[in-house]
């Protein structure tokens, strides 16, 4: 008996198709995730929460290494992203602290963003990610912008 190993991938998408791309994927069989957010978008007319996507064409698709070609049966897959000539993997751990990152709660402390400089070290515990820490990138007026470290994944922060 032969065992498969899964392993997650990053695709590429059509400009805003990664909604209806993971919903076609899945419907052939092909684990996917596609980190979303709720934001609020305004018309002149009404205001509308609306899941948006994270990473901007960008899933992650949980397949056999073997049968990757199968994520261009939908029309809107572009291609894999790759790493060093070979598709990108991702480890289950980092796509779990995506996870974590984006669905926490806004009940944590917070630091003061006029006493934080560029290369200063953030612990991002208390802030929902377990164990992670970050590095502030920029600061601008009531804006911090922090890399997460294991991910590679910039994180805005706003008080």
């Amino acid at each position: 008996m032969t065992t498969t190993l899964k392993n997650w991938f990053v695709i590429y998408t059509k400009p805003n198709a990664e909604k209806k791309t993971a919903q076609q994927l899945e419907k052939i069989g092909i684990q996917v995730y596609c980190p979303t957010i709720k934001i609020i978008k305004q018309w002149t007319d009404r205001k509308k929460k609306v899941d948006t996507p994270v990473l901007p064409s960008m899933l992650f698709v949980y397949i056999e290494n073997h049968l990757r070609d199968r994520v261009f049966e939908v029309p809107n897959v572009v291609r894999y992203l790759f790493w060093e000539k070979q598709p990108a993997v991702i480890s289950d751990n980092e796509v779990e602290i995506l996870k974590q990152s984006i669905n926490f709660k806004s009940g944590f402390k917070s630091h003061d963003i006029k006493d934080l400089k560029p290369g200063y070290k953030v612990d991002l515990t208390e802030k929902g990610f377990k164990n992670i820490k970050g590095t502030v990138k920029y600061v601008k007026d009531n804006k911090c912008w922090v890399i997460i470290e294991p991910l590679g994944y910039l994180l805005k922060l706003q008080t």
